[in-house]
């Protein structure tokens, strides 16, 4: 079969199997065999969560969002599924390549994957069924619809999150790194207890003791992760006439995805100075990583180079405005934080396509 998957499982830098760097492929189940998987935990997740609202809502009535509504049972439900099914798609994934010792690492990193489909599927589904009580207002699920929709929210997450997690390759793992952190953070804002937070600064979204300020840290703390796991895999393979320039590369992205994941461990009004040091350091590593590029990937395109220092250029320009008081330091973060994930995501698009051009020269050359 054609279809390859990202080895999560493998972040020393050795190839699985005799195929792309950073690729297994999954030799033992064809597409349609996987494409019937994801519909039959598809159809296991509608039969077991409408069972579930049954017991749930005893066959009556309920309101479309809101507490003791379908649309939190169903957000909770779903939330679970995609949780679930991730872990058996990835541990799928491993079963069906060579078989090795997972490294307590390797749990990690399943572990935040199948955290982040999780909290998409709560946060998406949670955000659906608000706006449809904006739009039928007043409304009331009438019980079979309950468990119907119930079942069939579940299920719809459950083939996704299964299809993700088996098909996962680096550009995949990018979206839904940003998705995630989008979700995470924007529902963070809308529950924040402080309506005046962003007065301040975005990481006083992590300063209470609430369910809002436990979010936005949850979710910064597993992007972090996400980071490091990205970093990992996508500077697998990446031709280039400097001998240590992937390794710097790989260093600088892991230390930008660990001071994330430190700026969520250490709130800001618990650990003001090392908060402000590791947030300051991850900006820090983004510019040296920005501007070191060129020479420790010697074939990444000119202009994914200059877009770069275009980036770093407008997060300085930001940070002066906000020292003279013309930018809220929110403004700068929020726009700060756009730019540098922006920068990985197509980062990872170009590091693959260096890659892919690199493996169809040398076959060129071999064939000739």
């Amino acid at each position: 079969m054609t279809q390859t998957s990202l080895d999560l499982p493998s972040p020393d830098g050795q190839a699985s199997a005799p195929t792309h760097a950073r690729h297994r492929v999954l030799d033992r189940f064809s597409e349609r065999s996987l494409e019937s998987l994801a519909l039959g935990t598809g159809a296991g997740s509608f039969v077991i969560v409408a069972l579930a609202a049954l017991v749930a809502f005893g066959f009556q009535a309920a309101p479309i969002s809101g507490p003791g509504s379908v649309g939190q049972f169903a957000a909770i439900a779903a939330g679970f599924v995609a949780f679930l099914a991730v872990i058996g798609g990835r541990i799928l994934v491993h079963r069906q390549g060579v078989h090795r010792r997972l490294k307590p690492l390797d749990y990690v990193d399943v572990a935040a994957l199948a955290f982040a489909h999780a909290v998409i599927a709560l946060l998406g589904w949670t955000l659906l069924a608000v706006i449809l009580e904006d739009a039928f207002i007043g409304a009331e699920v009438f019980p079979l619809a309950v468990l119907i929709l119930a079942g069939a929210t579940s299920a719809m997450t459950a083939y996704l999150a299964f299809y993700s997690a088996t098909h996962m390759d680096l550009q995949l793992l990018a979206v839904v790194l940003a998705v995630f952190l989008v979700f995470g953070v924007l529902a963070s804002m809308l529950t924040a207890s402080d309506p005046d937070w962003w007065k301040d600064n975005l990481s006083a979204l992590g300063m209470s003791s609430n369910v809002s300020a436990f979010a936005f840290n949850i979710t910064i703390i597993v992007a972090g992760f996400l980071v490091t796991t990205l970093a990992r895999y996508s500077t697998r393979g990446i031709p280039t006439d400097n001998p240590k320039g992937v390794g710097r590369v790989r260093v600088a992205l892991i230390v930008v995805g660990v001071f994330l994941g430190m700026v969520g461990l250490f709130p800001v009004d618990r650990f003001f100075a090392l908060h402000t040091s590791v947030a300051s350091g991850m900006v820090v590593a983004f510019g040296v990583l920005v501007i070191g590029l060129r020479h420790w990937i010697t074939g990444m395109p000119r202009p994914f180079v200059v877009l770069g220092w275009l980036f770093l250029a407008i997060t300085l320009v930001l940070a002066v405005f906000f020292g003279v008081g013309y930018y809220t330091l929110t403004a700068v973060e929020l726009v700060a934080g756009i730019l540098v994930f922006t920068w990985i995501v197509l980062f990872i698009r170009n590091a693959a396509a260096l890659e892919q051009d690199s493996r169809r020269e040398t076959s060129a050359r071999s064939a000739g």
